[in-house]
């Protein structure tokens, strides 16, 4: 059995999928479906060398000095970690490289908040505003901030240098008590 063909795109093919819901009248009354739709005309094809899979590329290091970013990572202890990142690098993906325990239980697919951190205040303005989806999740994590942010949504670049992401005290796993997923 093959999986459904949406589940085979890159992540930046997919946002040019149109998602829209129609309501069907049948016997049962109204059922709600999701319909897909490729929009073929806005598709983009990538070329790499290999296939990278989620984390691959935070498991590289930088090419050179010009794509470093070094940030500190501060954990549940207080204890401060400085990583040298690069430009591009996941800061969760970039965690697990590092063995820092900063969990996302769904991979950086935004279904969970297990890898919510708190970004120091100097560089809260310097990144994205989430997107609605990051909001939703993060309405469920525990000990929720102003600063709070998902570790999974932050993108390294040259204007974060330095910056600071502190661990929350305890995270909220919806897969089961105490099960911590792996990296793989």
């Amino acid at each position: 059995m093959s999986a459904p063909l949406f589940r085979s795109f890159c992540r930046r093919c997919l946002r040019n999928f149109s998602k829209t819901a129609k309501l069907r009248n049948d016997s049962n009354g109204l059922n709600l479906q999701r319909v897909f739709k490729l929009n073929l005309s806005q598709r983009q094809f990538h070329k790499t060398t290999g296939p990278l899979y989620h984390g691959d590329y935070e498991m590289q290091d930088p090419k050179s000095e010009d794509e470093v970013v070094n940030i500190v990572y501060i954990t549940r202890s207080g204890e401060r970690i400085p990583i040298r990142g690069k430009v591009g690098d996941n800061a969760m993906y970039l965690a697990h490289r590092y063995g820092i325990e900063l969990e996302g239980a769904c991979e950086a697919s935004l279904a969970c908040s297990t890898c919510h951190v708190y970004v120091h205040e100097d560089y809260s303005d310097r990144l994205p505003e989430p997107q609605e989806e990051e909001d939703d999740m993060l309405d469920m994590a525990v000990f929720l901030k102003e600063n709070s942010r998902l570790g999974c949504q932050i993108v390294l670049n040259k204007d974060l240098e330095g910056m600071e992401l502190s661990l929350p005290q305890a995270t909220r796993n919806f897969y089961v008590d105490g099960h911590v997923p792996q990296p793989h």
